[in-house]
């Protein structure tokens, strides 16, 4: 027992050092957030088009996720709402044109694009996040918006900014009116995250003018600076939020993608080395704030530049997040759809998303990427998946734990059991006794080592299968004639701590029989 004890020691004292001394191709950890935006709005990345059947739009999702859990990622950040609509049926909003090609059309009865993502996802070991954009109400001048829009019911809700509605943010109608979308989705799905991207107050368009003078005036909370009472309705939404989610299930995460400035230098000694577009200043959403006051569980900054791009360099911004995370989760998000592009000559070096990974990895405050979009890794930025598939991602990983949230980890699975037979290694077990929370299992991780492997759940290259489902069997299908295994499982709880091992338990694959 003491050298376990010891060997345990060491592995936390020596591990991180290893990560970070040895190169990373080699040591990937075993935590860490690999997420994928799958982007519905305009049909970028699913479905390919509206109108397709449900067993379409469902082999094309189940596609999706295969590539994905392929290139080893563990989180879809899939757009049910990307204008005041919605993709999945228990909605107060109209089904979104996206799906079916005219808003408010609704699919094939008894099919519901999100709880059929989440089961999916789930099956394969990777969370779903539901982003949603929170005021963004059409897409243009001319979309034609169902009876059922929030806009044909309360158009005083509303001004036009570029040829779009938008929600007006500095309304408490609007505001409490977003909050319930959103937990009708928190109460009705068994989602992992609720995701907002950074679409808050409208990117800036010459001659335009954010029509809110009238809102201001008459909801104005003693500010007198219109520039201060806009980041305040932006966090008055961000925090009402957080406790509302928080409030109907603690397990579910909160999350926002802001652009990846929050303030720059010249306007703040606090902001980061750069000169560009400021969410602070052009947005009017002050991230940094969201995250030092825990009103998020993770911030994810679209940091879509490269190494060399002057005005905002990827490695400063990465340090500037990384020494502002308040000790919440901080994912990079990463610009796959840029890779061949003529947006910058580092973008034709097809190293660059790789060494940005590696680059990530190096800070203790970083805990992962998630990638722009979905269709990107499958078209310019094959390369890039290739080398998360090969390299990067080559052993599967669990997301990062979020203590704040929950830090009692689930008891072990029951009663183990390994029998080789003529298809395969079947393992079973049953659910573990209730954890001092109350929880059972959500999920399990089974790892398998060969005959003279080191028997340890800190390797991830031992990982055989993830699933965050209550099953309770597996067969292995990979073992080789004659060669010995051993096996353990562990418990996962909904907010991915794990328990201890059950096992090992080892077994003899016997010879095929001539």
């Amino acid at each position: 027992m003491l050298k376990n004890f010891l060997y345990a020691l060491l592995s936390f004292i020596v591990i991180p050092y290893i990560l970070n001394a040895q190169p990373l191709t080699k040591i990937a950890p075993k935590r860490e957030f690999r997420g994928v935006w799958v982007a519905t709005v305009t049909n970028i990345d699913w479905p390919s088009r509206p109108g397709l059947t449900v067993d379409q739009q469902k082999q094309e999702l189940i596609g999706i996720m295969e590539r994905h859990k392929a290139q080893g990622m563990n989180a879809i950040i899939l757009q049910v709402r990307p204008a005041g609509d919605a993709f999945y049926a228990k909605s107060r909003e109209p089904w979104s044109q996206w799906l079916m090609g005219r808003q408010g059309l609704a699919p094939a009865a008894g099919y519901d694009p999100l709880a059929f993502a989440i089961k999916e996802a789930h099956f394969r070991g990777m969370e779903l996040h539901a982003w949603f954009n929170p005021y963004r109400a059409s897409m243009s001048s001319s979309s034609v918006l169902h009876e059922d829009h929030a806009f044909r019911k309360h158009p005083d809700w509303f001004f036009t900014y570029g040829g779009k509605k938008q929600f007006d943010p500095g309304i408490p109608d609007v505001r409490e009116y977003i909050v319930q979308v959103i937990l009708d989705v928190v109460k009705g799905y068994d989602v992992d995250g609720i995701h907002f991207d950074d679409y808050f107050y409208p990117y800036k368009i010459e001659g335009q003018t954010i029509n809110d003078a009238a809102t201001f005036n008459k909801f104005s909370n003693n500010f007198t600076d219109i520039r201060d009472w806009r980041r305040n309705n932006v966090d008055m939404l961000i925090k009402q939020l957080d406790d509302s989610i928080h409030h109907y299930k603690k397990w579910v995460k909160f999350g926002v993608s802001p652009f990846g400035i929050w303030r720059n230098k010249y306007e703040d000694p606090e902001g980061s080395a750069t000169s560009g577009l400021s969410n602070y200043a052009e947005l009017f959403a002050d991230s940094r704030k969201w995250v030092k006051e825990g009103w998020v569980d993770y911030i994810n900054p679209q940091i879509y530049f490269t190494f060399t791009r002057r005005v905002a360099p990827f490695g400063t911004l990465v340090d500037w997040w990384s020494n502002n995370s308040y000790g919440r989760h901080v994912y990079i998000g990463q610009g796959a759809y840029l890779v061949n592009s003529r947006a910058e000559a580092a973008w034709k070096n097809l190293s660059e998303v790789p060494r940005q990974v590696r680059y990530l990895r190096e800070s203790n405050r970083i805990q992962g990427s998630v990638y722009f979009s979905s269709k990107s890794l499958s078209t310019v930025a094959r390369s890039v998946a290739d080398s998360l598939r090969n390299d990067l991602y080559k052993y599967q990983a669990l997301p990062p734990q979020m203590p704040w949230l929950d830090e009692v980890p689930p008891n072990e699975p029951q009663a183990l059991t390994v029998d080789a037979l003529k298809d395969g290694v079947h393992l079973k077990w049953q659910n573990p006794l209730k954890a001092k929370d109350g929880e059972t299992a959500s999920g399990f991780v089974i790892y398998r080592f060969a005959e003279g492997e080191k028997i340890s759940t800190l390797d991830p290259k031992n990982i055989l299968k993830i699933s965050f489902e209550d099953y309770l069997s597996f067969i292995d299908t990979t073992v080789e004639a004659g060669k010995r295994y051993s096996y353990l499982v562990t418990s996962l709880d909904r907010l991915k701590n794990e328990s201890e091992p059950s096992g090992p338990v080892g077994v003899e694959i016997p010879l095929a029989k001539e």
